[in-house]
């Protein structure tokens, strides 16, 4: 069987991917993000993750399903499903649903063992020159 080749990352490059996920998909308006939760992303004694480690991972797939390097987030409007606990994997999947001009706009859906625990739009723009350029 043949394997598909991913496309080159050209995104966020320096993100840590140990709080945001690992991109382990791209293709053309598709990608896939992988979050490792761990006990430092804990917001208890039980082990709920902190949403905003799951939000990160599913910004993260919107920026690298986009793979611009210019690319930023403009808004969102997201919920969480199911919650997360520390050790659990998180699947983001990722995909450009419109496009107009500079305009993104991604749908994102987290996973937990096939099971939904987050799900958000990302409106995202590709300006000119990044966006700390003076």
């Amino acid at each position: 069987m043949a394997q598909t080749k991913m496309t080159d990352h050209a995104t966020h490059l320096a993100i840590d991917t140990s709080l945001c996920g690992k991109v382990v998909k791209l293709e053309p308006n598709y990608a896939e993000v992988l979050l490792h939760t761990t006990h430092s992303m804990a917001a208890d004694a039980l082990g709920l993750v902190h949403g905003g480690f799951v939000f990160g991972a599913a910004d993260f797939a919107a920026m690298s399903v986009v793979n611009d390097p210019l690319v930023v987030l403009g808004a969102s409007t997201c919920r969480f499903v199911a919650p997360v606990k520390t050790g659990d994997v998180v699947l983001c999947k990722a995909r450009v649903i419109s496009e107009k001009g500079k305009k993104r706009e991604v749908k994102v859906q987290a996973f937990v063992d096939e099971k939904p625990v987050f799900e958000g739009n990302f409106t995202t723009f590709v300006p000119d020159k990044h966006v700390l350029s003076v």
